[in-house]
């Protein structure tokens, strides 16, 4: 069993690790673009040329799923990918856990990247699961970036911004970036309020097994990295973050 996964950078950690815990044999591909990233500001166009170049480069390795484990390459690429790849590889996109944050018709905040954040993209998602719930949403200015250099104090100040931002009667609050998950306990430490989080890891996860084939053999727990298409390793901002630790167990 061999799932590749492709983000602009280090935010796929959170479906990798996820997946690892599912099942320690899996062989993983992460492919990311430090040479590119972020995506975030880029064209539609540009971000489906980066997210297609990355995922080849993954596919060249023969995996038997391929996740984008990114929510703006989701937004702009994923009908690209599915058109080159599918039906021979599945593949996995994120979407923000909007549907079960709103399903209890509590309040909810959406925590999002500023380019994400009032787009057409999550307001449809909101229109479609909000359902009764109070839904606001909250952009986070430079914590993806933040989260990726491993910078503690720019993370620290963009977090206290977005918890500002957040309404105090919060119940739930979307983690609608990946980047978001690996620092869950700082986001949820500085909510106004107890809330529940609900990021994307655990259902790509759970969606990427269910696409496999009942014949898929187990792997042999292998890790391979690709950094803009190259053979890498995992950056030391990575390993910052308990996701990136999980995954060093692996034999590179």
């Amino acid at each position: 069993m061999k799932i590749a996964l492709v983000d602009s950078g280090i935010g796929l950690l959170a479906a990798a690790a996820a997946i690892r815990r599912l099942r320690p044999d899996a062989d993983l591909v992460v492919s990311c673009d430090p040479d590119g990233m972020p995506w975030g500001p880029r064209t539609p166009e540009d971000i489906t040329a980066h997210a297609l170049a990355c995922a080849r480069a993954a596919v060249a390795h023969r995996p038997d799923a391929l996740v984008v484990a990114c929510n703006t390459a989701s937004v702009h690429a994923l009908a690209h990918l599915r058109a080159e790849f599918e039906p021979a590889l599945p593949v996995i996109g994120t979407v923000p856990a909007i549907k079960p944050a709103a399903a209890a018709g509590g309040v909810v905040a959406i925590w999002a990247t500023s380019r994400t954040t009032g787009s057409a993209y999550q307001r449809g998602l909101i229109e479609e699961f909000g359902g009764a719930a109070r839904v606001h949403e909250v952009a986070c200015h430079g914590l993806a970036e933040a989260v990726e250099r491993a910078d503690r104090a720019a993370i620290a100040a963009a977090v206290a911004s977005a918890a500002a931002r957040t309404p105090a009667d919060t119940t739930d609050v979307v983690l609608g970036c990946t980047h978001y998950e690996l620092i869950d306990d700082l986001i949820a430490a500085a909510l106004p309020g107890p809330a529940r989080l609900h990021g994307s890891a655990d259902a790509i996860a759970a969606q990427t097994l269910r696409r496999l084939t009942p014949a898929t053999p187990p792997g042999d727990a292998t890790l391979t990295v690709l950094h803009t298409g190259r053979p890498a390793t995992l950056q030391p901002e990575a390993l910052t973050y308990p996701q990136g630790e999980l995954l060093t167990a692996a034999r590179v």
